[in-house]
């Protein structure tokens, strides 16, 4: 009776979640109150409140939902006899996930447009572990290439994985604010092979 009590207050909280993504999603973070949240929801505000103690925190619940795609899947093998090409592989699957789980592009679509970035949530514009882990796969990632005569001549791994860095956070952007017509939205995988292929030796 327990563990099924324990089970319904996970559905519970997952539900909560997505009602606060939909929310965040049509009015912006600064705009949401937990009462709207928990009308969407179809709960009281002290159901909300028994899951979270405040907005900020349903917040960084939501973000940590959708990271969890990219740990599971956006990965760089170390055994990879072309390690350039795994690094096109993972920069490819970070935009499968978007488009195909839409809870984690409308996550992106909040945490990229919807949320104005001061008070509790201002430490938000520092890198996250998250990102930090991402950039030292991609610096070990070029490291491989390097040691297997792959890069061009006269690029240092360290400074090609923040280029990459940068230019997968820039095209994420990119991707979710442009048009359909726009090569950002329609051609991100031409976009990354060509990225790739400048740093080929």
């Amino acid at each position: 009776m327990v563990r099924k009590t324990k089970e319904e207050a996970e559905i519970t909280r997952r539900h909560i979640i997505a009602a606060a993504r939909r929310v965040f999603l049509a009015w912006g973070v600064g705009r949401t109150t937990l009462e709207r949240i928990a009308a969407e929801a179809g709960v009281t505000r002290g159901a909300v409140y028994w899951h979270f103690r405040n907005k900020t925190e349903l917040f960084f619940a939501m973000r940590e939902q959708a990271i969890l795609p990219f740990l599971d899947r956006v990965v760089f093998k170390e055994d990879d006899a072309d390690p350039l090409q795994g690094i096109e592989m993972a920069l490819q699957e970070i935009f499968h996930i978007l488009r195909d789980q839409a809870e984690v592009r409308e996550t992106f679509e909040i945490i990229s447009f919807k949320c104005e970035y001061v008070n509790e949530f201002s430490g938000m514009m520092q890198c996250t572990g998250g990102q930090l882990d991402f950039l030292g796969k991609l610096t070990e990632a070029y490291r491989r290439a390097e040691a297997r005569g792959a890069l061009r001549a006269g690029s240092a791994p360290a400074d090609l994985a923040h280029d990459t860095f940068l230019f997968v956070g820039g095209l994420i952007k990119h991707w979710l604010a442009g048009r359909p017509d726009e090569r950002f939205r329609s051609d991100p995988a031409g976009l990354i092979r060509n990225h790739v292929a400048l740093r080929r030796a």
